[in-house]
This record gives structure tokens, C-alpha cells and sequence, in this order.
């Protein structure tokens, strides 16, 4: 069974950062890629971005790419996403996912990902 648990979230003001984890077990760890997504408050689940364990690619959407990054310690199972500058609107439930098949393990499209993790509250506010 795939599990995932986000640790990392806290309250920071405007222009803190912040470092969110995801360690994962019961999968392959250097098959299956892991993304991060973000849900606001009455706004949709989106994208945030990707690491493709297979061969260490990240992805992340514009609009956050000058100010987070992904990244991993393989000897923890462990992805990370690292946020800088952090912004009032980047308030959300943080989740990490994984793709729940083996054919679809190195995917970075987001429908892909259908294991979820908990979730781990980002609030940005002075």
C-alpha cells in the first residue's frame, strides 16, 4: 500500500520560507514519480510541480518556478519542495501524490497522481 506523509507546513509571513517533505513508502521509490500539488481555500487543486525519480527531472508551474524548488534524498525515500518568497496566495493545503500503477510510475501528468498524502497547511499572512 502506497503511502505518503507531508510534514513541513507551518504560518509564515510574507517573503519566508518554507521547506515541505514527503516521505514515501510502499512503492518503488526510484520508479515513481512524485508530484506536488496546492488546493486554496474555494479554489481547485492544482499543480505545483513534479520529480521524476526515474532519471531526477523536476517540473514546476511558472508561476512558482523562480521561487520553489523540488528535490530528493533517494536514501530517505523523501521529495521535497523547498518555497522561497513565499506570498499570501501561495495559502494552501500542500499535498504530495503518486501515480497507484506501474505503467503510469514515471509520469509527471498531474491526472496521473491518485495516491494522496494527508495534505500539510502553508499559511502566508503578517
Amino acid at each position: 500500500e502506497v503511502q505518503l506523509v507531508e510534514s513541513g507546513g507551518g504560518l509564515v509571513q510574507p517573503g519566508g520560507s518554507l521547506r515541505l517533505s514527503c516521505v514515501a513508502s510502499g512503492l518503488l521509490f526510484d520508479t515513481y514519480s512524485i508530484a506536488w500539488f496546492r488546493q486554496a481555500p474555494g479554489k481547485e487543486r492544482e499543480g505545483v510541480g513534479c520529480m521524476r525519480n526515474r532519471d531526477g527531472s523536476t517540473f514546476l508551474r511558472p508561476s512558482v518556478e523562480d521561487r520553489f524548488t523540488i528535490s530528493r534524498d533517494r536514501a530517505k525515500s523523501t521529495v521535497y519542495l523547498q518555497m522561497i518568497n513565499l506570498k499570501p496566495e501561495d495559502t494552501a493545503v500542500y499535498y504530495c501524490a503518486a501515480p497507484n500503477k506501474d505503467s503510469l510510475a514515471g509520469s509527471c501528468r498531474y491526472p496521473d497522481f491518485t495516491s494522496w498524502g494527508q495534505g500539510a497547511q502553508v499559511t502566508v499572512t503578517s
